[in-house]
């Protein structure tokens, strides 16, 4: 088990963040003429996510992603160089065409219960102080995504649970609330 990276920026242990952080910049992994992306805020549900689709860092199982409002982020530099990853994703992933860093996630469906916010990878900033990761989501995702095996499982668990990133095989429970309420919102459920 020692040998699984869950991400390098928790492997070694989880840095706590700072309440008072403002935000920063995120660059992408270019040797020159980076992609440079500017965050407003902090981050809010910072997490390590096990799904197939989120940007890993070489021998991660997992990426480390959080979500600001999209009103705080923009592009300042080299913006030519990005492109969309799935346009019919869900979240639709801005991507660096030259080095495939995901600077940022966006979701244009109005009616989705995360519209508004952006996915960014903190660990793209020189900055320090962003929040740290709180939980661990989709977790058995990565046996899917090449990963872990399935009988390393429990073994991923304990880890994640030893960094005090608990682990879901969804999100966590307010993000979930959040997902079923615009759904009962939608159907009529809730009004």
């Amino acid at each position: 088990m020692s040998a699984l990276s869950i991400h390098p920026s928790v492997d070694h242990g989880v840095k706590k963040g700072d309440a008072g952080f403002g935000g920063g910049t995120l660059q992408c992994r270019c040797g020159s003429d980076k992609v440079e992306v500017r965050v407003g805020s902090n981050v809010a549900h910072n997490h390590a996510c096990g799904c197939t689709k989120c940007w890993k860092p070489q021998g991660a199982a997992f990426s480390v992603v959080g979500v600001v409002s999209r009103d705080n982020v923009s592009v300042t530099a080299n913006a030519d160089k990005l492109s969309i990853v799935d346009e019919k994703a869900t979240i639709q992933r801005h991507a660096c065409k030259a080095c495939g860093t995901h600077m940022y996630g966006r979701i244009e469906n109005k009616d989705h219960a995360f519209y508004g916010l952006d996915f960014i990878h903190v660990e793209l900033s020189p900055q320090p102080g962003w929040e740290e990761p709180r939980f661990a989501a989709f977790v058995s995702s990565i046996i899917e995504g090449g990963g872990a095996r399935p009988e390393q499982m429990d073994g991923v668990r304990a880890r994640l649970t030893e960094l005090n990133l608990p682990p879901y095989d969804c999100l966590n429970p307010p993000l979930m609330d959040i997902l079923a309420t615009q759904t009962a919102k939608l159907s009529g459920v809730l009004q």
